[in-house]
């Protein structure tokens, strides 16, 4: 299979950005899209052209790192698959793919392809964790949970924390991936100790971070590689007035 790649090429966040058009032969079907990126620079290191700066880790599609833009579809056209996971006979023999970062003010570009999502990790810090005791762990059955509620804080915990949800919103809103974290908290003994003050500095904070307000356009749903729901929106704004209630 052979692509005509337009690659966004960025030095760092204080230099302008632009596209970089690169040809690609010989990739096979059973490539994944970051393998190809692989090959892809393989080739530009031996041209002594700078290789295309991207993010991975597990590759596994858990880890929510390998962020980019496919063809204007956060994380490829694949629906409930991260970049890594998405395989190169998802595509056309002969396609011109278009690859961009997030695009957003809160995930500044650092190089090429890899944005600062440390957005995320200061909504987490100032209240995505629990305020169970340590200790000797509990029997599984002291705590009863509903096979409902069990499932839901299980759906919301599966999100990675990946932005594609803020980047693909017209609005650049946070509001699924903060939802989520409270929903998975709300649902569980371990989160009720801290559970208004919790919801309320996570929703500040992303204030804060200057995302933008959630109008339920869906947009973030359809491209989270989780299948994230929106329905925990609809629950992240019931904890946040009550908790407002409350104190």
């Amino acid at each position: 299979m052979n692509f005509t790649l337009k690659v966004w090429r960025q030095r760092n966040k204080d230099t302008e950005g632009r596209f970089e058009s690169y040809p690609i032969t010989n990739v096979t079907s059973d490539m994944s899209f970051l393998e190809m990126l692989d090959f892809l620079n393989e080739d530009l290191i031996k041209q002594g052209v700078p290789p295309v700066e991207f993010e991975s880790d597990c590759r596994e599609g858990i880890c929510g790192t390998c962020s980019c833009v496919i063809n204007g579809q956060a994380h490829g056209p694949v629906q409930g698959t991260t970049t890594c996971q998405l395989y190169m006979r998802s595509f056309k023999d002969g396609e011109t793919l278009v690859i961009e970062p997030w695009k957003i003010k809160s995930f500044p570009i650092l190089r090429d392809l890899v944005v600062d999502r440390g957005a995320f990790d200061r909504i987490i810090k100032v209240g995505g964790y629990t305020g169970a005791k340590v200790g000797l762990h509990a029997d599984a059955n002291a705590m009863l949970i509903s096979k409902d509620d069990a499932e839901h804080a299980m759906d919301a915990a599966a999100c990675i924390g990946c932005g594609a949800c803020a980047a693909a919103c017209p609005n650049s809103s946070a509001s699924l991936f903060t939802a989520a974290k409270i929903t998975h908290m709300a649902l569980l003994p371990q989160g009720a100790p801290l559970r208004e003050r919790r919801v309320i500095r996570m929703v500040e904070q992303m204030d804060k971070e200057g995302f933008g307000h959630c109008t339920s356009i869906g947009e973030c749903q359809s491209v989270c590689p989780k299948e994230i729901k929106i329905d925990s929106i609809v629950r992240m704004k019931h904890e946040y007035m009550k908790a407002l209630a409350k104190s």
